[in-house]
Parts: structure tokens; C-alpha cells; sequence
């Protein structure tokens, strides 16, 4: 059975995501954490702009996790995936010391109705439970998907 995800993003990687601009989404961390190993192709997506509302869905099209990074594996990983991820030269160098990373190809993103949410911590990705899980599993996000601007 497919997951529910809340992934919040900047304002540029969101925007580049919506123009179809930015195909895969990628997290790094130095720690194995949320979401690495958690996400699996067919899970849903819950796109929120950092500090604003819920306001696309997404599908993970294809995952793939990567553990024992190393800066020159990183490297690697930026030479063959960045035409699809859209990070700056300051978004990989802030990862380089990162030992674990996982992509995640996104299809059939829509935008839907911007939806507010209360969520007050730091988490940038969160994977839903029936008991956390902001309101948006009770959404039918399928039948909202109208293609409405997201307003920022």
C-alpha cells in the first residue's frame, strides 16, 4: 500500500518542480534519517512551499537511496542526476559531507487548492500517519485536482 509524504521545499526547487523544470527531488543528510530507505515508487507526495501552504501532489515515479557517501561519490552523483535535480554549485557543496542521499522521480504533478497547515517543527520531509498527518489524508486529493495556479 502506498505512503503519504509531506515534503517542504523552497520557493525555487517548488516553482522549477510545477514548470516540469526539475524532475527529481533529492535529500542528503549526514545521518540516516527520514525519508531515506521510508519512500517507494507509487507513494504520494504532499508538496508544501517552506513556510506556506500545501499546494501540489506528486507521485514518486522511481526511488533510489544511497548510503557511505563520500564528497567524490557525491560528485558523481551531481555529474549524472543535476540536469533533473536543478541544484546550485551551493547546493552541492553543502552536501558534500552528507553520507547518505536519496532521489525520487517525480510524475503526474498537479497542482491542487493551496491548503494552510499547522505544522511548527523543522522537519523539511515527514512520512504521514493516520495519527500525524496534518489533515491531508483526509483530503481527496484526487478529485482536487484542478489545475489552479498555487498561490504563493
Amino acid at each position: 500500500m502506498p505512503k503519504h509524504h509531506l515534503v517542504i521545499l523552497k520557493r525555487p526547487y517548488l516553482e522549477a518542480i510545477l514548470a516540469g523544470q526539475k524532475q527529481i527531488e533529492s535529500r542528503f543528510t549526514r545521518t540516516k534519517c527520514a525519508p531515506f530507505g521510508r519512500v517507494s515508487p507509487g507513494d504520494r507526495l504532499f508538496l508544501k512551499l517552506s513556510s506556506g501552504p500545501v499546494c501540489a501532489v506528486a507521485t514518486a515515479a522511481a526511488v533510489k537511496n544511497f548510503a557511505d557517501l563520500t564528497p567524490e561519490r557525491i560528485l558523481k552523483l551531481k555529474q549524472r542526476y543535476n540536469q533533473y535535480i536543478a541544484g546550485s554549485d551551493e547546493y552541492w557543496q553543502g552536501k558534500a559531507s552528507c553520507g547518505f542521499g536519496l532521489l525520487v522521480w517525480l510524475k503526474d504533478v498537479h497542482t491542487i487548492e493551496p491548503v494552510r497547515i499547522s505544522k511548527k517543527d523543522w522537519r523539511a520531509w515527514v512520512v504521514l500517519t493516520e495519527k500525524e498527518d496534518f489533515g491531508l489524508l483526509k483530503m481527496d486529493v484526487l478529485a482536487t485536482r484542478a489545475r489552479c495556479p498555487c498561490h504563493f
